[in-house]
């Protein structure tokens, strides 16, 4: 009989790589696995689960943290339907453990297949757990955690995996350099608004050394318009996109980065041996995207800038100091390469499947 595991979460990008890493490292030992991404349609997990080539499952679930008093009621009222459809869902596929990868649409079934027996596990980037995982700590059979001080919230069932990373990530090869640096600019799966408007700003700097520049520039849907016409006014080489669907490749063309500082980013950057300029995003639960940050400027990976100290003429600097000197470039990529954890889904899906022969044993 063959394997079933039900990925439940999504909404970022940050919460559906992990998911779709570990789907990957699932299906390369059993080839049969039968593998199922539970989400909902406002999440980015519409578009990226099927585009990977994964079945969906779509639930009602809306969040309550940080939401109006008016959305957290309607977030309420739908609960009822949220565990109704987790329960329909579990019971007609009936897996073999079930995942989470975080985000709000995990919370309900993931209680609901503890309650109802079924192996749990949740997947924690970060150093303190988000507040859903945070919710289900006392319920799941087990978490695979990044950091070593997110062990202390899950009542000894977590173990230090590192973040799973798409195994794409760590087989780029090292870039050779060319006419230009290539700058690849995101941030995050929706893009950011702060990074930006620094790009636009720093333009008016770098547009008088274009020779030795090229962009391409995941802008999000609502500044696409803004960045593409500030890239064609500065007249620089620039692939503006609103999404960039595969960001593997664009790692494998780009020189330096430019962007947030989440845990997935963190740990994508690493694996592919990349130097990044890392904007942390400053609203941040526990402010760990610049703890994440400082780390790999610390690694000599990176170099940090803080949103509030962030302005064109910063970035513009920064940029031009590495476009100058791409030895500083090969040293960053050498650092970063030591940081990568290659093995983590590899370890996550060991732990997930220590969890389903102690469930088993125990029946």
């Amino acid at each position: 009989m063959s394997l079933k595991v039900i990925i439940a979460g999504g909404g970022t990008g940050g919460h559906i790589y992990p998911g779709i890493a570990i789907a990957r490292e699932f299906q390369r030992r059993e080839p049969g696995a039968e593998i199922l991404f539970v989400g909902t349609a406002r999440g980015l997990e519409s578009r990226i689960v099927p585009r990977e080539g994964f079945r969906l499952e779509l639930i009602r679930v809306a969040g309550l943290k940080n939401v109006s008093l008016a959305r957290k009621i309607g977030a309420l009222a739908m609960l009822p339907g949220s565990f109704l459809d987790a329960r329909r869902l579990l019971k007609s596929f009936n897996p073999d453990i079930v995942i989470g990868v975080g985000g709000y649409s995990s919370g309900p079934v993931l209680l609901v297949a503890a309650l109802m027996g079924w192996p749990t596990m949740v997947i924690e980037p970060n150093a303190l757990p988000g507040f859903t995982n945070r919710v289900l700590a006392r319920f799941i059979d087990a978490a695979a955690v990044t950091f070593g001080e997110a062990v202390a919230y899950f009542r000894g069932k977590a173990i230090v995996t590192g973040n799973p990373v798409r195994s794409d990530f760590a087989r780029l090869p090292r870039k050779e350099r060319g006419a230009k640096l290539h700058v690849l600019v995101f941030g995050g799966s929706q893009g950011a608004h702060a990074i930006n408007v620094a790009v636009c700003e720093s333009l008016s700097v770098l547009k008088e050394h274009k020779e030795k520049l090229s962009f391409t520039h995941q802008t999000g849907e609502n500044d696409f318009q803004m960045v593409s016409n500030a890239y064609k006014q500065a007249e620089i080489e620039a692939d503006v996109r609103p999404y960039i669907h595969n960001m593997v490749e664009e790692f494998s063309r780009a020189d330096l980065l430019v962007c947030r500082a989440g845990a997935t980013t963190a740990a994508e950057v690493a694996a592919a041996g990349k130097a990044a300029i890392m904007i942390p995003f400053p609203f941040a639960a526990d402010d760990h995207q610049r703890k994440n940050a400082e780390a790999m400027q610390r690694a000599g990976a990176a170099r940090m800038i803080l949103q509030k100290d962030l302005t064109g003429d910063r970035l513009a600097q920064e940029i031009l100091r590495l476009a100058n000197n791409t030895e500083l470039i090969d040293a960053m990529e050498a650092a970063s390469r030591k940081l990568a954890r290659s093995d983590s889904a590899e370890r996550a899906v060991d732990l997930a499947m220590r969890v389903i022969d102690l469930k088993m044993r125990n029946a």
